[in-house]
Parts: structure tokens; C-alpha cells; sequence
């Protein structure tokens, strides 16, 4: 597996593809990289070499790069379009994700009691506008399962509390809790993607946690697992930006898909706690979305490739980002792509899993 103390070197000694489809890193010899052992090369190259074809030749658009983590080891690392390994890459949502794993670690720090908390444990909603006391009534695990019961969804461009009419505000929390509740709906009761909702979350989490929330999430998380280079978009309260667009490298994401895979620990540590990622997987939650289910935001479903059933937990971002983990296969794999606000950003990246990563990497596609 990884041992990022001890892996402090980096071993280039068998560069197997470079070129015109991008840089690309794959070899059979025992390397550290980034720091991740290096897998031998046992999954079909020749289909991941015309899946990079078709990247080159646009049939895919805007991907920057593909990364599938094996038995904890690097089993392939691609970029793509003046990408390179130490690219930061922006997520967007993924990295809301990121925020259900700090709250997790700052219950078990205790910096908040429990996921139960209501906001008014936080704030006096009786200053905000469209004070109800159902508004009151929302939890912290209603924020992070998008069933707050707020009149908001990212999905609907017509929505009062779509998150495009918040970025404009110059206080992006107190206009999330001026918001009135959605009148068919009570806290709890139905999925609405709510971006709004983890910006407060963000807000409380800021103001719980020792330093702040950018101080704390590079201790208890990011440094957990060796994670330097990276940098935080910011509310203009100057708050880290928990809606989203917190930008890592890809092998730095491929570690966060591994520490959930893991149960929460890394190096033999616990970073997070195991019942809140196995809390964090359950897909207990119905989306609007057919197939989709969520948990605590990850979503979950399933792909049908060459026979087999692939489950997974994953965290998607507009342009096409995801984490995937697939807890059966003991795989993770990771695209960064650009494609921000395209129609084709997510059904791409499912086109690629299923006809070129998955088959490549199953049991088909092994020597």
C-alpha cells in the first residue's frame, strides 16, 4: 500500500508512454510516485491507448486526466491538454465532499455535538429573513444528505435558492439564511441539491473548529495524507469556499478516494472515523436524478460492464470531475476534465468508464 513517511523518494524508471495524446506514466518497476507504489502494468494497454486516441482526437473533450488507483497501488496515471502531474485542477463540487469529511472529524474532535445539531444551535434565525421555525429544525445531517427543506435547487435555473443567485451576494451565508423554506416541502422529507446549504455548513464549521476552517482542514485532513499543494477558493467573508472548486492534483484526489476505500485511515492512522465513512456511503438517500442515490455527499450507482456489476460511491463536479470508489473491485479511479457547464461533461466520462477504464481494468482486461 502507501507509506507517505517513508516515501520520500521518487523512482523514474520506465516511462512506458509519452506523446502526442498526453503525458502518460505506467510501468512494472517497483516506483514511488507522488506517493503511491506504482502497480505492475496489468490491465489492457491497448485499450487505454484508444481511449487516449480519442481524447487526442476530441471525441472526448476538455479531459485533463485519468488516474485508477488498484490495491492501493497506481495502476494508471494519464494527462491530457498541457496537464501534467503537478497540475492543480479545479473540481467544483467535488470538493464539497471534502466538508462532510471535516465535519466528521470535528464531531469526533468535539467541536460540534453530533450531525443532529440544529441551526438554531448556530445561529439566532430570528435576525435572518423568513424566520419559521421549521427553518430552525434543520440539522446538520439534513445539509450534508441535501433534505434541508430550503427553497433551493441547483437544478432548476428558475429556483429562488439556486446557487448562481448566491455567488453575486455579498454575504453569501446571511443570504442562504434570509432564504424562506420550500413550502411542499419540510426538512427531511425530499432531495434538492442545495449548494447554499453546505456554504453555512462551511460557516459553522469555521466558527467551531480551532483556527478556522482552513487551518484545521490542513491539519486533520489534507497533511494527514501528505497533501502540500493545493489552494482554497474563499467566500468574500474570506471563508474557505466549501460550495466547491478546491484545487488538488489528481493523485492528491486519488488519496482522498482511497482514504474513504480504507475506512477512514491512512499510514495505519484514523483520519476520519470508520462509522461516519461507512455513514458517508450508505446510499440511503433518493435523488431527482434516476439511478443516482446519495449519502453524506457522495452520491451512488452502478455500472454494467462485460457482465459485472460495478458499485460505486463517487463525487462529481460540473465539467465532468469525479472521485470514483469502487469498493468491491478495491479500485479508485479519478478524471479531472474542463468541460464546465457543457451538456455532455457527465454522460462523456460515463462513456468512458464503460467502454474503455472499467473494461480495461476488470478481469477481461488482465495479462
Amino acid at each position: 500500500m502507501r507509506n507517505d513517511r517513508s516515501m520520500r523518494r521518487i523512482l523514474l524508471q520506465g516511462i512506458l508512454f509519452a506523446g502526442a495524446f498526453g503525458q502518460a506514466f505506467a510501468t512494472d518497476a517497483a516506483e514511488v510516485i507522488g506517493g503511491w507504489i506504482v502497480a505492475p502494468a496489468d490491465y489492457d494497454q491497448a485499450r487505454i491507448a484508444t481511449l487516449n486516441k480519442a481524447i487526442a482526437a476530441n471525441d472526448f473533450r476538455d479531459i485533463r486526466s485519468l488516474i485508477v488507483i488498484r490495491g492501493g497501488k497506481l495502476l494508471i496515471e494519464r494527462y491530457y491538454n498541457g496537464a501534467d502531474r503537478d497540475s492543480t485542477h479545479n473540481p467544483r463540487s467535488v470538493s464539497k465532499t471534502f466538508t462532510g469529511s471535516i465535519l466528521g472529524i470535528a464531531i469526533a474532535d468535539g467541536h460540534i455535538d453530533s450531525v443532529d445539531q440544529r441551526l438554531s444551535n448556530f445561529y439566532n434565525l430570528e435576525d435572518y429573513g423568513n424566520s419559521q421555525e421549521k427553518k430552525g429544525r434543520v440539522t446538520l445531517r439534513q445539509l450534508i444528505t441535501m433534505t434541508s427543506g430550503f427553497d433551493g435547487f441547483d437544478f432548476e435555473a428558475d429556483s429562488i435558492g439556486n446557487e448562481e443567485n448566491m455567488y453575486p451576494q455579498p454575504d453569501w451565508v446571511r443570504w442562504t439564511l434570509d432564504l424562506p423554506m420550500a413550502a411542499d416541502r419540510n426538512p427531511g422529507d425530499e432531495w434538492r441539491y442545495f449548494t447554499a446549504g453546505i456554504v453555512v455548513l462551511g460557516d459553522i464549521l469555521n466558527t467551531a473548529v480551532p483556527g478556522g476552517l482552513e487551518a484545521y482542514a490542513h491539519d486533520r485532513l489534507f497533511a494527514k495524507l501528505g497533501i502540500s499543494n493545493y489552494e482554497w477558493q474563499h467566500t468574500p467573508q474570506r471563508v474557505a469556499n466549501t460550495a466547491g472548486g478546491t484545487q488538488l492534483t489528481p493523485l492528491d484526489f486519488a488519496k482522498f478516494g482511497q482514504l474513504y476505500l480504507d475506512g477512514g485511515r491512512w499510514d495505519g492512522e484514523t483520519v476520519i472515523p470508520a462509522d461516519w465513512v461507512e455513514a458517508s456511503l450508505s446510499p440511503d438517500i433518493q435523488t431527482t436524478s434516476p439511478g443516482d442515490r446519495y449519502g453524506y455527499l457522495w452520491w451512488h450507482k452502478s455500472y454494467e460492464v462485460d457482465g459485472a456489476t460495478w458499485r460505486t460511491s463517487y463525487c462529481t463536479g460540473n465539467g465532468g470531475n469525479k472521485i470514483f470508489v469502487f469498493e468491491e473491485q478495491q479500485v479508485v479511479v479519478v478524471i479531472t476534465a474542463a468541460a464546465y457547464g457543457r451538456r455532455y461533461m457527465h454522460s462523456q466520462v460515463d462513456s468512458m468508464m464503460t467502454d474503455y477504464v472499467l473494461p480495461a481494468i476488470g478481469d477481461a482486461g488482465r495479462k
